[in-house]
């Protein structure tokens, strides 16, 4: 063994400033360099910032006349950089000339990358590191300045320089970071563009996870998935016997909606999403570990058939988002698509991701599916987070709002509206075709009704609350002439002829009663009267007024029968327009042709 002798940290520190003082270039050139290596030494950095060399290296960068050579000043800003990652002197000690040289390096144009690199790690050391010196890069370099290092091919230096943007965003108060992206005046083109080129790049940063496939006998991968069962099912403790284990380790995977739960690791080998669908579950699993188990455990409470596959929905899912945002794709010039929302908090993606996991499970119970129904659902997530991000919400709470709003029947409705819509459907001859069949359809809801009226229905008296609660019976006859109406036992009869009107809501008499004003809302509103006499009065609730009112000719106005009509109006068109698909309907009829001057042509048939 051979015991190497060296310098010890002072003398080595007190020779290397001294170097760096000295007038030769390369000789100050040689000694930056090795104080560039020395200075992640602690020992050494201790003796080196106590014979002031560090206060040495901030003169040498202020001064910025003598770095002719770009390489030199690389190697300063290392070690000063190396240095302060010590933690031995406070950051707040840097001099305001030193932050405006900096960031004079990082605004401009053209300067080495190297330098630049360095430029952005300590200013974003600054920011996490000190409040004041938060304030004082603020204000000498900005974000939209920042995102044109975004637009270069050098990936390290749109790391850095996305680092530097989220430290700022992460310094920035609450109040101010909402100001910047949820502004009430509409986003300038230039800026929009630019927050647009920044969310995209951002999300490029997870194209090398989504291109990685899940290497199925690497340990550390599949331990991953472990995790995932572990925290699932709180396997703590395995079964002994090697058998019974993996028979059980099957059995919980398949219950995590795995497609291969014997090596669930073959799984994540198509990409994308690969690896990145495994780091979206497992950052769900941790950090919002009670949502991760309420789904794996409703889901394994469920019929078969009815379960929706976690496993399936999640790697199907991230693989539908990064097609939504377009990870791994240049920006688009001209493009200002940006989403305010990807920039209130520091893992946007994996919160997105979570909560759109929340909404697959929710459209699943919502649609009933089953396994054959996997695709049809996620058309419909994919519609819903589409449609939702559409809207712009400003956080991702509003983003859950809408979601929320967004449910599978919504959709349904919003497709069928937005159909209806259409141009072809506000054409001249589709309006005429509907104005034709509207009164076919209204005739129909009037027999529905009649027939319900003859049918007849139970209804509960009203009044004396001291009496036993009774019901009568009530029924048009068939020839649509008289009302029958009374308890079982008895047969009164009202002529419709004798039929004075039809009152509703607060208007009937037996609801102006104190006793009846302390019904629910809801009594109060189905409520309505038929005044056959001055003194009388048959009490019937609302489904009966669309039947009573075809009886009397009168139009028909409840919101049933608004609704009815424009379903059976809906289908109807549909139907009609059924042969007409992707044929396109002229504004106008053909015209006739002119008559012939002879109708030699006909054939006599006698």
């Amino acid at each position: 063994i051979i015991l190497r002798l060296a310098i010890s940290p002072m003398r080595a520190a007190r020779q290397l400033l001294e170097r760096i003082q000295s007038h030769g270039i390369d000789a100050r050139l040689e000694a930056l360099k090795e104080l560039a290596k020395l200075s992640a030494d602690p020992s050494f950095a201790t003796e080196f910032i106590n014979m002031e060399g560090l206060a040495t290296l901030a003169r040498l960068v202020e001064s910025g006349t003598q770095y002719d050579f770009g390489e030199m000043l690389a190697f300063t800003l290392t070690a000063f950089l190396e240095l302060m990652d010590h933690g031995i002197i406070s950051w707040d000690l840097i001099s305001v000339s030193f932050i405006k040289q900096i960031a004079a390096y990082v605004n401009q144009p053209m300067v080495d990358v190297s330098i630049l690199q360095r430029s952005l790690a300590i200013l974003e050391s600054m920011v996490l590191n000190s409040h004041s010196l938060y304030q004082r890069v603020a204000q000498e370099t900005t974000v939209t300045q920042l995102i044109t290092h975004l637009q270069v091919s050098n990936q390290e230096i749109q790391t850095y320089a996305i680092a530097l943007i989220n430290a700022l965003f992460l310094k920035t108060p609450e109040d101010r970071r909402q100001h910047i992206i949820r502004v009430n005046r509409p986003v300038k083109a230039e800026m929009a563009h630019q927050l647009y080129v920044l969310q995209v790049l951002t999300f490029n940063l997870l194209e090398e996870r989504m291109m990685t496939k899940m290497d199925p006998n690497d340990q550390t991968q599949r331990d991953i998935i472990f995790e995932l069962r572990r925290i699932a099912f709180d396997g703590d403790s395995d079964p002994s016997g090697t058998e019974k284990r993996k028979a059980i380790y099957i059995k919980d995977y398949k219950m995590l909606g795995f497609t291969n739960p014997v090596n669930p690791a073959i799984d994540f080998t198509q990409t994308p999403p690969g690896m990145l669908a495994l780091d979206n579950m497992l950052y769900l699993a941790k950090v919002h570990q009670d949502t991760y188990i309420r789904i794996v455990l409703e889901n394994c409470s469920r019929e078969d058939k009815h379960e929706c596959p976690f496993g399936r929905s999640a790697i199907e899912l991230t693989r539908m988002l990064c097609d939504i945002l377009q990870v791994g794709e240049l920006p688009n010039e001209g493009c200002n698509d940006f989403h305010p929302m990807f920039f209130t908090h520091e893992r946007a993606w994996e919160e997105f991701f979570c909560v759109c996991i929340q909404l697959l499970n929710k459209t699943w119970k919502e649609m009933r599916a089953t396994a054959e129904d996997f695709n049809k659902v996620m058309t419909v997530v994919r519609e819903q987070i589409t449609r939702a991000l559409a809207m712009k919400p400003p956080s991702l709470e509003q983003l859950r709002v809408k979601l929320r709003s967004l449910s599978y029947s919504e959709v349904l409705r919003l497709r069928q509206s937005e159909r209806m819509s259409q141009d072809d459907f506000q054409s001249p001859p589709i309006i005429d075709l509907r104005e034709r069949i509207q009164p076919e359809i209204l005739e129909l809801i009037k027999q529905q009704r009649l027939s319900r009226l003859c049918e007849g229905s139970c209804f509960r008296k009203l009044g004396n609350r001291r009496r036993q609660e009774k019901f009568w019976f009530c029924r048009l006859s068939l020839n649509h002439k008289v009302l029958h109406y009374g308890d079982l036992d008895e047969s009164p009869q009202v002529p419709v002829s004798d039929i004075k009107a039809v009152l509703t809501g607060k208007d009937c008499p037996h609801m102006k009663e104190k006793s009846a004003l302390k019904q629910n809302k809801e009594v109060l509103e189905l409520a309505f009267s038929i005044l056959y006499d001055p003194d009388e009065a048959l009490n019937f609730y609302c489904i009966w007024t669309d039947g009573v009112s075809a009886l009397l000719g009168k139009e028909l106005g409840s919101d049933l029968t608004r609704s009815d009509l424009d379903t059976l109006m809906s289908m109807e068109m549909k139907l009609r327009l059924l042969d007409l698909e992707n044929i396109a309907i002229p504004e106008a009829p053909p015209p006739v042709p002119k008559e012939p001057s002879t109708y030699n042509f006909t054939y006599n048939y006698g």
